[in-house]
């Protein structure tokens, strides 16, 4: 959230339009004004609107009752930060006003800031930066509004194999597919088993031909297809790693891949090969930053960017344009994008180069 309201600031100057010149309505501490930056309450008039009771960790109740006194408020956009558990907790808020009979509250318009672990709904800005964009857009009459959905994964479901992401609501939300990441498409493409075999007998040959090269796995059906055509088992929503065909770490945090590639490197150098396996999203397009957080900044720079190895079908690439990045370093997001490119292997000893989304 911080780097939103930053980057709003930042939009603010470079106009020179006065569109922050607005009522603010903010929850106290860490719900909302502990992320404000100082620059940005020189700007309109802010009321305090809730406080949480005590000071213990947030509930969903805490985000409906800071909706229904924003609506009581009168406000007319939501701000906010966090996933799709968030964005389901405040389309109920929205319902329950409508439901008691507040007019227009089904069209407060959403603005989500990517804070969480599932982001499948389509009212989430890109990155931090992408929502200040919209955010701003918004406020200065550039963009309208359109209707998306918001969506969740049943992760039970998922975990054993199947795909269920169920719809929780319709909202309002700032029209723009360039700041606006849209909602995660499953791909399931018919015909293209031979292209996932393709993709496995190639990682194949890579780990007999440099025994001693480390891969790390992302999360994802394509890559746990692959993996089990090489008799390994990835886990479906964690980060695994393996070496010489075999599975040596499953479901790692960020600490453990660290631990684990250090002890890589002492046993096989400091120039130790390490690939790491991610497969995008669907329709949306992330590599990094969407339910693969254990890869953290300090991750991604230890094993170096020039590592990331995509891996896409053909079907999954009818719906890139080009690939994005949000590790929740806006330093490391610009070296991605310094870079331009991504490799990405799309079949047997078959690699393309997919441009980086610029913002």
């Amino acid at each position: 959230m911080r780097l939103a309201l930053e980057h709003l600031l930042e939009l603010a100057g470079l106009s020179r339009m006065p569109f922050l010149d607005i009522e603010w309505l903010a929850c106290a501490g860490r719900m909302g004004l502990d992320w404000v930056p100082e620059g940005l309450r020189s700007h309109g008039e802010w009321r305090t609107i809730h406080t949480l009771v005590v000071d213990a960790p947030t509930t969903a109740e805490d985000t409906i009752e800071a909706v229904a006194a924003a609506l009581a408020a009168g406000c007319e956009m939501i701000l906010y930060a966090g996933g799709d558990g968030t964005t389901r907790d405040i389309v109920a808020a929205l319902g329950a006003a409508e439901a008691a009979g507040e007019e227009g509250v089904a069209e407060v318009p959403l603005v989500g800031v990517p804070a969480g672990v599932k982001m499948h709904s389509g009212c989430f800005g890109a990155t931090p930066g992408a929502a200040a964009q919209a955010l701003a857009a918004w406020l200065t009459g550039d963009l309208l509004l359109g209707r998306t959905e918001v969506m969740d994964l049943d992760e039970e479901r998922y975990r054993a194999g199947d795909w269920v992401v169920r719809m929780y609501g319709e909202a309002m939300t700032p029209s723009s597919p360039r700041w606006m990441q849209g909602v995660k498409q499953p791909i399931e493409a018919g015909g293209e088993e031979e292209v996932i075999e393709a993709l496995a007998e190639h990682l194949g040959e890579m780990a007999e031909e440099e025994p001693e090269r480390l891969f790390i796995w992302g999360s994802g059906g394509t890559l746990r297809a692959i993996s089990g055509l090489l008799d390994m088992r990835t886990t479906l929503l964690g980060i695994d790693a393996s070496r010489k065909g075999e599975v040596v770490a499953t479901d790692l945090n960020e600490v453990g891949l660290l631990d684990l590639i250090a002890d890589h490197r002492v046993s096989c150098g400091e120039k130790a090969n390490i690939t790491v396996l991610l497969s995008p999203m669907g329709g949306q397009g992330f590599l990094i930053g969407r339910g693969n957080l254990q890869l953290s900044p300090a991750v991604l720079r230890t094993v170096g960017i020039s590592n990331v190895l995509g891996v896409v079908t053909p079907a999954k690439m009818m719906t890139l344009s080009h690939l994005r990045i949000d590790s929740g370093d806006p330093e490391l997001d610009e070296e991605f994008r310094q870079q331009r490119y991504i490799r990405a292997l799309q079949g047997y000893r078959t690699t393309r180069l997919v441009r980086v989304a610029g913002d």
